[in-house]
């Protein structure tokens, strides 16, 4: 053997012996690598079955909200379910938040998501409301200052006296603040059933009373322990308006329009209400009246009714919209079965932002009743911005 060969073999040794080493480093790394992700594999299907197992036994959420209003909602949950009130009680007075600052006859406000779910449910209805300046106070009533007169003024010349003119005069309307309740009430087997979305259910019921219940006192409410509704105040031929009372327009038939003219009428119930108000005026008319409405066409033979070409736009009279609200009477002799005006100057709403539930598991075994209630008024607070259309003679 000669010296050259001697090194070379020598040289391919530890060569081999590095490979080999490397060999079993790498299949040591891959057994490792599979052990691990078969662990992975394992830890994932255990926390989706988790997930599954939540998602099953869990109450769905009425709202998306961030982490903030869980303590809230996972309380006030508590109280609905079982009365346990200490969690509500521990919840700092936040000003979006629940407040303990009512609880002395053992009702607590309702947790943010649910009042909001209320509101809005509310506000969708076909209801004044929808179409009324609604205002949230932190008092008994709400005071709306109106400036129906105008500053008198006159022609001057360089060099002659100046006279004193007449100051404009400005109306206080109070609109005191009245409690709206609903008590709707639920089995206790169903309530500790953990399944069952109580506050989407309470949100439900409240908001479904509440609607119906407002929406009839804004038409027709006495003002006694109610809002004051548009129809129950004093009324006068439109020729003889004066402020405090809301001028009509008389169709000239008793209990119906005109037999030959008939929308001459509620032309002249639009061209009543002044200029400044028509650009934000609508109709609001019931069911029955709306469909006698829909037949009316001009003289040239074209419908004065217009449905909404997009969705969720409301249909047209004339050209403004139309409020079909089921309160407004049906057309009868003497009943002022259509108004038309600019109900964001014409009729106010004050209410309260707190809702308050108190917890009743006794009065209705083996049934548990929730008294909601909320507080809220309304008035005219524009005479000279709503008008009707009375169905007589005059």
């Amino acid at each position: 053997m000669t010296k050259t060969e001697t090194k070379s073999g020598g040289a391919a040794a530890p060569v081999a012996e590095v490979k080999s080493a490397l060999t079993g480093f790498l299949s040591d790394f891959r057994d490792f690598q599979a052990d691990v992700k078969f662990k992975l594999q394992q830890q994932e299907e255990r926390l989706t079955m988790l997930d599954r197992k939540s998602l099953i036994t869990g109450r769905p959420a009425l709202a998306t909200s961030a982490e903030t209003g869980a303590p809230h909602k996972k309380a006030f949950a508590a109280y609905l379910r079982s009365g346990d009130d200490d969690a509500l009680r521990g919840l700092e007075v936040e000003g979006k938040a629940m407040s303990t600052a009512v609880a002395g006859d053992g009702g607590f406000l309702v947790d943010p998501e649910t009042a909001a779910a209320i509101k809005g449910v509310l506000n969708s209805t076909a209801s004044i409301r929808s179409i009324a300046q609604v205002v949230q106070v932190e008092a008994t009533s709400f005071d709306v200052l109106v400036d129906h007169t105008d500053i008198g003024s006159g022609w001057a010349t360089e060099t002659a006296t100046q006279s004193e003119t007449s100051t404009p005069q400005i109306d206080r309307v109070s609109i005191p603040l009245h409690e709206l309740s609903a008590m709707p009430k639920v089995s206790q087997r169903l309530l500790d059933d953990s399944a069952f979305d109580i506050e989407v259910w309470l949100a439900g019921r409240i908001a479904d009373k509440f609607a119906r219940a407002e929406a009839a006192a804004f038409v027709s409410g006495d003002g006694v322990d109610k809002p004051k509704g548009i129809l129950t105040h004093a009324t006068v031929d439109d020729t003889l308006w004066s402020w405090g009372n809301l001028g009509y327009i008389p169709t000239g038939t008793d209990g119906d329009f005109d037999a030959v003219s008939p929308s001459d009428a509620i032309l002249d119930l639009v061209y009543a209400l002044g200029a400044e108000y028509r650009a934000g005026a609508s109709f609001v008319m019931n069911s029955k009246t709306t469909g006698v409405v829909r037949k009316m066409k001009d003289a040239d033979g074209r419908f004065l009714w217009s449905d909404g070409l997009a969705a969720g736009e409301p249909a047209r009279l004339l050209g403004y919209p139309v409020l079909v609200a089921e309160d407004m009477p049906d057309i009868a002799p003497g009943a002022f079965a259509i108004a038309f005006g600019n109900f964001q100057a014409g009729y106010t709403i004050p209410e309260r932002n707190d809702l308050r539930v108190l917890r009743d598991p006794f009065s209705a075994k083996p049934h548990v009743l929730f008294y909601a209630t909320k507080r809220v008024g309304g008035d005219v607070s524009d005479f000279a911005a709503i008008k009707l259309l009375k169905f007589a003679v005059s």
